[in-house]
């Protein structure tokens, strides 16, 4: 494992961030509808390097760029976004690329927009943090991830999970009025290997995918009654439009299984779907990780991908090792219903 590089008061600059990026999106959620208009901030309004972007992006990206600039001021680092990709800055303006001996940092301002802009359910911020290097990172290289949540308009307090790599990872609770810090505990998850009586999702967002998800799902759970007892009236769905929300809730155990197979699917020939990218879902795979949670490819293999816009990414995750053990080889067994 690659030695930290890290600065230590990264964090705290991080966090500095993902306060704006909260202000800043619910500020726009809270403005449209104030003004009588609530659908405004749920309009597209253009397509970002990455994904369709709303208005509600918009006032995010701004905050970002704000900070970016307030940063690299003190020190060169390069940044991306799913609205504007890489680019990279120090003192004294613009760099040409990444070799430059500062940190490489992923941020997808909100994850879980659509939620957000609608008033459902929490958004996320998702950052993934590597240290210097000549190009673009990859998964291996993120060193610290940080998951901080965008609640919607009812909440009163929201919650920040972060981790190091190697070292663990942690879940602190704030109050949303003062920022006022209610609670910072380790973050682990539990060794139950329950087949039933939790959240086994398998996400089906793009509309074109889900007949074919809908079949990897029956034979999974048909495969979880017949060989390991589950009673699948107990095995419940969760279909929450937030790669960071649903390993948010992974390492919280409040799911036991995710599955996103949506690119897993379109490299078999699967029609056009909407995937998850690096971005999305980078700094909340290291978080899970390092609370315990099992993570993979599809068919079991290790993730490993570079961080940029365009990657599609497929993973599942187990709420811990002994799930995986237990119940990886039904969910591998029902991929091949599709092959």
């Amino acid at each position: 494992m690659a030695a930290m590089t890290l600065p230590d008061d990264l964090l705290d600059e991080l966090r500095a961030l993902c306060a704006a990026l909260r202000a800043a999106a619910r500020g726009a959620v809270a403005a449209g509808h104030a003004a009588g208009n609530g659908y405004a901030a749920q309009r597209p309004t253009g397509v970002g390097a990455g994904d369709v972007t709303f208005a509600l992006d918009e006032a995010a990206e701004a905050a970002l760029e704000a900070w970016f600039e307030r940063r690299a001021a003190r020190g060169p680092l390069s940044v991306f976004s799913e609205d504007r990709g890489w680019r990279h800055r120090g003192p004294s303006g613009a760099l040409a690329g990444f070799d430059h001996g500062g940190p490489r940092v992923v941020v997808d301002p909100v994850d879980g927009t659509r939620h957000l802009m609608a008033d459902l359910r929490s958004a996320w911020t998702v950052v993934a943090a590597c240290g210097p290097g000549a190009g673009v990172p990859r998964f291996a290289d993120v060193e610290l991830g940080l998951v901080a949540e965008l609640p919607d308009s009812r909440a009163a307090r929201y919650r920040v999970l972060r981790a190091r790599r190697g070292a663990g990872a942690r879940l602190e609770l704030r109050a949303l009025d003062d920022d006022a810090l209610l609670d910072d505990a380790p973050l682990a998850v539990d060794a139950d290997d329950r087949a039933d009586h939790g959240y086994f999702s398998v996400f089906r967002y793009s509309p074109a995918a889900r007949p074919a998800l809908a079949q990897i799902e029956a034979a999974f759970f048909e495969r979880l009654a017949r060989h390991e007892g589950a009673d699948p009236r107990s095995c419940y769905d969760d279909q929450y439009i937030s790669n960071g929300g649903q390993l948010a809730l992974l390492a919280l155990g409040t799911y036991r299984l995710i599955a996103d197979l949506r690119a897993w699917l379109a490299a078999r020939g699967a029609p056009e779907v909407t995937t998850s990218k690096p971005y999305d879902c980078a700094g909340a795979l290291l978080v899970a990780r390092e609370a315990g949670c099992a993570l993979s490819a599809p068919e079991g293999g290790p993730l490993d991908f570079p961080l940029d816009a365009t990657t599609p990414v497929s993973f599942v995750g187990w709420a811990n090792a002994a799930t995986a053990a237990r119940l990886a080889p039904h969910l591998q067994a029902a991929l091949h219903v599709r092959v």
